[in-house]
């Protein structure tokens, strides 16, 4: 097998890692100026437009392959509940502790995998796992209530639910590969997005206080931010996602998701001003020694 091909699905998870580690402090930056049902429904309206001149295709080979529950149901936990949980959690807590929750994903992801796809998950692998629940769980006991982040343990519980939303999502779609390509998961997803979305915006109105960075933002940012979710996260993340997961098991494509914690804390510190305490830093530190446990076993 060509080399290019051998480490195409390991660069598509790394540049869509890259991608997901902006959306936080993107969400975040949003959130200034609009409510979580009005970021979503706009997210998910660039992402669905996009893809406009793609759909009479993938319409016949939606069509031709079924599996519409299945389809949906991955619909409905991400981007649907996970991203309900998740701009709702970036309310109460900063972009640098939502980005290391995320570490709990392989975890969830390789109980389910093990469940419903049979995927061997060995001893040391779930030990490393459990580490960086220990990681994550002092993490938000560690954190302290700040203007930018009102209240960091609701908005880290808030992250961990979107995690398991995030993981059922990635088992289904990982069960859905080897009938439809990542490009028609994830227009898939972004249809489903946008109907859910829709009608909580309209259903279910929103009066929320809006977010205060540590930062000044220009007005234009927020729009701006729903625009670059839409195009570059939206498509270009879950594209380059689904790929990987095409390529690779489940659990092996979640496991690249413990670099956005890394990744999220540099660019919120940096960035946006957030502050990490010291035992918080430490704990970071617990997390990651934990992912890497966790994939010593496959090297």
């Amino acid at each position: 097998m060509p080399l290019l091909q051998r480490i195409w699905p390991h660069l598509a998870l790394l540049l869509a890692m890259c991608f997901w580690s902006t959306s936080y402090l993107a969400m975040r930056v949003a959130l200034t100026a609009l409510d979580p049902h009005r970021l979503m429904l706009g997210r998910m309206a660039v992402a669905t437009l996009v893809l406009v001149p793609l759909w009479p295709q993938l319409w016949q080979s939606l069509r031709r392959h079924g599996r519409w529950g299945w389809l949906i149901f991955m619909g409905l936990c991400e981007p649907g509940c996970y991203f309900l949980l998740e701009t709702n959690a970036l309310r109460f807590t900063t972009a640098s502790q939502a980005g290391m929750v995320i570490a709990l994903m392989p975890l969830f992801v390789g109980l389910l995998a093990w469940f419903s796809l049979r995927e061997r998950v060995g001893v040391q692998g779930w030990c490393g796992f459990a580490l960086a629940v220990g990681g994550v769980v002092w993490l938000t006991l560690a954190a302290a209530p700040q203007e930018s982040a009102p209240n960091p343990l609701l908005g880290n519980i808030l992250e961990g639910l979107a995690i398991f939303c995030g993981s059922l999502y990635t088992v289904t779609a990982r069960h859905l590969s080897t009938s439809y390509s990542p490009l028609q998961i994830t227009a898939v997803q972004s249809l489903v997005g946008l109907a859910f979305f829709g009608l909580l915006h309209l259903l279910v109105p929103l009066a929320v206080s809006p977010v205060r960075l540590a930062v000044e933002v220009p007005a234009w940012a927020p729009w701006a931010a729903v625009v670059y979710l839409g195009c570059v996260v939206s498509l270009g993340g879950y594209g380059l996602y689904n790929v990987g997961v095409h390529r690779l098991s489940a659990a092996r494509a979640a496991a690249y998701t413990n670099l956005i914690p890394v990744m999220t804390l540099l660019f919120g510190v940096w960035l946006l001003k957030e502050v990490f305490l010291p035992a918080q830093y430490l704990a970071s530190a617990l997390i990651i020694a934990g992912v890497l446990l966790s994939q010593w076993r496959r090297q």
